[in-house]
């Protein structure tokens, strides 16, 4: 098993690691669209599904991976409505890639965030 924490994120707060490989298999932790430099979080459902996601590129690179390697990934969005918008920017950042994916239509996300995700790949 290898923890893996990239310089380019915060450290996390909470007790958990931003990633974990084992057997080749990269579990993410849940990733809420905080800017790195500042530990904000922008406004609105496209600057935030765009944060999340380069959050996400920037852990699989650290681990040796990439958005082409990701299996599963599951959208956590505070309200469903931002569906279509999320889906739009998810879309463009996989490409002709499609991993499975589940969303979960849930309600308050920590720090007001609208969106968050969770990845599993591999190396």
């Amino acid at each position: 098993m290898r923890i893996i924490e990239t310089p380019n994120m915060p450290k996390s707060n909470g007790h958990y690691s931003q990633c974990v490989e084992h057997n080749g298999i990269l579990y993410l932790a849940g990733q809420l669209p905080r800017i790195p430099e500042t530990r904000a979080i922008p406004e609105g459902i496209e600057a935030q599904t765009h944060q999340v996601l380069s959050n996400i590129e920037k852990i699989l690179t650290e681990a040796g991976s990439g958005k082409d390697k990701v299996l599963q990934v599951r959208v956590y969005v505070s309200d469903i409505k931002y569906w279509d918008t999320v889906n739009g920017i998810y879309a463009s950042f996989f490409g002709q890639y499609k991993p499975a994916r589940v969303v979960i239509p849930t309600r308050d996300l920590h720090h007001g965030a609208l969106i968050e995700v969770e990845v599993t790949a591999f190396v």
